[in-house]
């Protein structure tokens, strides 16, 4: 859960503080004082180099270091920290910073001043309303919040006691559409030298119809296991038609396993279909 959005801690006020996204009681948000910069910043941020993202919610781990003043106890009760991602600017002046956050982060001591931190970011195109166009590059963000003794659930929140630190471009990672294939090599059993048939679907997740559809035009590669063997090796080369199918030709040879291959675009993640098995008698 994003702090700059919202913290699960304060749910029990209503409101917003225009710097942290903290919830404040709006009749106490003109005199509620305002956060000071925590000392912390975020360094050897890690998060895988892609996130494939269907149509439901997928989740992937993120790390790293948090270094902080002497003041700071980054494993009290009543401090928070998680990761982010966001496009554009992370303080969102050009509107393009809507992203995505996940579970707080667990952080262990290294040191009087460093903790290593873990967590996730949960991504949900069903909640969040991801456009297909924001497949891609995606920048990392982390930020913490201490209510230094506060109790977060308080409608008397002082925040001129409450630090806030959030620091952007720690990574990046690429959000891709989940692609899927399929292979149907028939007829079987087939005759030695006889023609093969080999018939599939190219297709991908439409993040705006939480559906899959047919990606067209895209090069995929028809590739032969021979039975005994754990080597698949490419046959030849097709387009998807505009429907995503495939459709293509081979001479039967010898036993083995006929699959489709798709390498991948900027958007959308490589997959290869399951082999499916041809008898040749």
């Amino acid at each position: 859960m994003r702090i700059r959005a919202t913290v699960a801690a304060v749910s029990a006020v209503t409101g917003a503080l225009a710097l942290t996204g903290l919830a404040v009681p709006a009749a106490q948000a003109a005199d509620s004082g305002t956060p000071y910069t925590l000392d912390v910043s975020f360094s050897n941020f890690k998060i895988a180099s892609s996130v494939k993202v269907g149509t439901g919610a997928v989740s992937t781990k993120v790390s790293y270091t948090l270094t902080h003043g002497s003041d700071v106890d980054p494993t009290a009760s009543d401090f928070f920290t998680d990761a982010i991602l966001y496009r554009g600017s992370l303080d969102g002046s050009d509107d393009t910073s809507d992203g995505f956050s996940g579970d707080f982060a667990t952080c262990t001591v290294t040191s009087a001043t460093t903790a290593n931190c873990t967590g996730t970011i949960d991504i949900e195109p069903a909640d969040n309303n991801l456009p297909n166009a924001d497949a891609g590059t995606w920048k990392a963000a982390a930020e913490a919040i201490d209510f230094n003794g506060q109790d977060p659930n308080s409608n008397n929140l002082d925040f001129n006691k409450i630090g806030y630190k959030d620091q952007g471009d720690l990574g990046t990672t690429k959000l891709l559409r989940l692609a899927k294939l399929t292979a149907n090599a028939s007829p079987e059993p087939v005759k030695k030298g006889r023609t093969i048939t080999v018939t599939g679907k190219l297709t991908r997740a439409n993040w705006e119809t939480l559906k899959y559809a047919g990606y067209s035009g895209q090069s995929v590669k028809l590739q032969f296991r021979k039975k005994g063997s754990s080597t698949y090796t490419t046959v030849k080369t097709i387009k998807s038609s505009s429907t995503g199918a495939l459709s293509t030709t081979v001479t039967a040879s010898a036993d083995g396993y006929y699959r489709y291959s798709f390498a991948g675009t900027a958007t959308t993640s490589s997959v290869n279909a399951t082999g499916d098995y041809i008898d040749v008698q």
